[in-house]
């Protein structure tokens, strides 16, 4: 099949309008993105332009004296807060062994925590003294189990004292010394 010369032109011509939308299309479209990015400019230029440097450095160090201010606070709050978990975390788990092994806990008291060295090694210290009270076979493997539970720490003592009569109101009890150990790093001394 042959084509006219009119044709051709007429084809020829309408390749050409195609080409001539087709590169205007494109042309809009990068005449708005180069207008949007002076917008972009103009606004940048002109927050920069309020700027002063002064107050920039002024307001840094107003925020660095707020931050060593806030980790000083969360480092006392942290200091304060830690011991109390630690002491609730065995109080739980005395409690549960205790139920489990048929014995109540009648009292739990610490004198806090405190450093000692173990093994070359300065580690924090909380004693803890539990006071109990069940049959004497249940108070054993309470303390067995007590010891066999708590991974960083030891059952110093036992004082289990069996009552002469087997009243209704006198049961066999025993205060027991608990010491965990909790390895702080370098910065605990």
């Amino acid at each position: 099949m042959k084509l006219s010369k009119k044709s051709l032109l007429i084809i020829a011509i309408g390749i050409f309008i195609i080409a001539l939308v087709g590169l205007w299309m494109v042309q809009s479209q990068q005449v708005n993105e180069l207008n949007q990015l002076k917008e972009k400019l103009n606004t940048a230029e002109l927050k920069l332009n309020g700027l002063q440097p002064g107050k920039l450095s002024q307001r840094q160090e107003e925020l660095e004296r707020q931050l060593s201010q806030t980790m000083s606070q969360s480092e006392t709050a942290r200091t304060s807060l830690s011991q109390p978990i630690e002491s609730i975390a065995i109080n739980d788990l005395l409690y549960d062994i205790a139920e489990a092994h048929n014995v109540e806990v009648t009292e739990i008291s610490s004198s806090g925590i405190a450093s000692e060295e173990l093994a070359g090694i300065t580690c924090s210290v909380l004693p803890l003294t539990a006071k109990v009270e069940g049959e004497v076979t249940d108070i054993a493997r309470f303390i067995t189990k007590l010891n066999e539970e708590l991974a960083t720490g030891v059952v110093k003592s036992v004082e289990i004292r069996i009552p002469e009569t087997t009243d209704e109101g006198e049961e066999t009890s025993a205060d027991i010394q608990v010491v965990i150990y909790t390895y702080r790093g370098a910065s605990n001394g």
